[in-house]
């Protein structure tokens, strides 16, 4: 049994948690195994019906995609890895010592690793978690460290983002010198609880999405734009033929596959949207995979994302949207079908919201939110006479970066999105 893939840019990830023992019988799909990569944290399945062997990889170890970590005895033909599945659980106890492997497995995980201030390790996952929060050295010096022999783990960065950074520098607004640096003060102190008031525990898909949002605000400049959007062909369109549409794609024809078709053909016109900023670098990207924003049932939010999704037609949008979104809420989605989005879309109108400013989804540079449809009065010009009429409108609200993404751009697409809804090609 091999570490499997588990979405781009992953090459290896931490083994958390074992779930058999040696000896063990296991049915196929059984969970054996938690592992932790830079964004998620998985369990594997078995492949096969069969016996544990041998645990090739202890706990707190790294191993590489590909690498055996497992050995099963089977008399099943064996035809290819389960998939992985994303956990939603709290990780094993940083904290719990793990066996050493062999020599030349601990010469590897030294090798791999970096060495902060001569004697302080870094894992490669920390190391990611590290470089994508923006922490700088001194910073991981700063951090209180839990794990073996005053190690850094995933959950000392994850709390230490949580409490604002107490030991980060930032750039001193007051001085105008970008050069010069202050230590951030805890001048503002933790609300207490009044008595009656009920404590709730973060969980920690919570404190992740948390930590994603507070980083893209830090790291982006984030300006919203807003157009109105006259949708009156499309909503009745739309009313004619769902029950149709329905009984042949088995999907139900909502107005999401529609803007992500108007947003895809979008994305085409103004190319300069779909980008993520590398360094100094402005990366264009070829595909677009657009993300839609789902809540779930525990009121936390997740991002399914459907790759190359300008190649897709209409009834395929509505079937991947159903699967994946129904997936999601039972927590079956894939690692790989949460990453590697160019452009998010969230439908903030489901609950009768006029529009809203959403925080933009790093690494990408825009995303769009749909506000509600509500019949209203607008201006309607009906054979070279302008007149008043009972219109289906919508609000549309782009967010993006104004590092790469001025408001010309953001406005032309905004506008041109807008365009494709209210002259949708039925």
């Amino acid at each position: 049994m091999k570490l499997p893939a588990m979405g781009e840019g992953i090459i290896e990830a931490a083994i958390t948690k074992w779930l058999v023992t040696s000896g063990q019988f296991v049915k196929a799909d059984q969970p054996i195994v938690e592992v932790a990569t830079d964004k998620v944290d998985s369990e594997i399945p078995s492949p096969v019906d069969g016996r544990i062997v041998k645990l090739v990889y202890h706990e707190g170890e790294i191993p590489k995609v590909g690498e055996v970590i497992a050995l099963i005895e089977t008399d099943q033909p064996v035809t290819g890895q389960r998939p992985v599945k994303e956990m939603v659980v709290s990780v094993t106890d940083p904290g719990k010592p793990f066996h050493q492997g062999s020599p030349e497995r601990e010469k590897r995980r030294i090798r791999t690793s970096e060495l902060q201030n001569g004697n302080q390790f870094i894992s490669p996952l920390v190391r990611l978690l590290a470089r994508q929060r923006g922490l700088s050295a001194d910073e991981l010096n700063n951090i209180q460290a839990t794990g073996l022999n005053g190690r850094i783990t995933k959950l000392d960065i994850n709390n230490y983002i949580l409490s604002g950074r107490p030991g980060s520098l930032s750039p001193d607004p007051a001085s105008g010198n970008a050069g010069s640096i202050r230590i951030n003060s805890q001048s503002d102190p933790d609300p207490v609880a009044d008595p009656g008031d009920e404590v709730i525990e973060m969980g920690r898909l919570r404190k992740l999405i948390a930590d994603n949002m507070m980083r893209s605000m830090r790291v982006a400049a984030h300006v919203t734009s807003f157009l109105e959007a006259d949708i009156t062909h499309l909503v009745a369109w739309r009313e004619m033929h769902k029950d149709e549409f329905l009984n042949r794609e088995e999907a139900r024809l909502t107005f999401t596959p529609i803007v992500i078709k108007a947003v895809c053909r979008a994305l085409k016109d103004f190319p300069r949207i779909n980008v993520s900023i590398s360094g100094d670098s402005l990366i264009i990207r070829r595909n677009i995979n657009i993300g839609f924003a789902t809540a779930l049932p525990d009121g936390n939010l997740i991002v399914p994302v459907i790759r190359n999704a300008d190649h897709e037609s209409l009834g395929s949008l509505a079937r991947k949207i159903s699967d994946m979104a129904g997936r999601a809420r039972d927590n079956a989605l894939l690692p790989a079908e949460i990453k590697g989005g160019t452009f998010t879309i969230t439908n903030i109108g489901q609950y009768n919201n006029l529009t809203g400013t959403p925080i933009i989804n790093q690494p990408e540079s825009a995303i769009l939110a749909v506000g509600t449809i509500i019949k209203k009065p607008w201006a309607v010009k009906a054979a070279g006479n302008w007149g008043i009429a009972v219109r289906d409108i919508t609000m549309l609200s782009l967010t993006y970066d104004h590092r790469v993404i001025d408001g010309a751009l953001g406005g032309s697409f905004l506008n041109r999105v807008a365009w494709y809804l209210e002259n949708f090609e039925s």
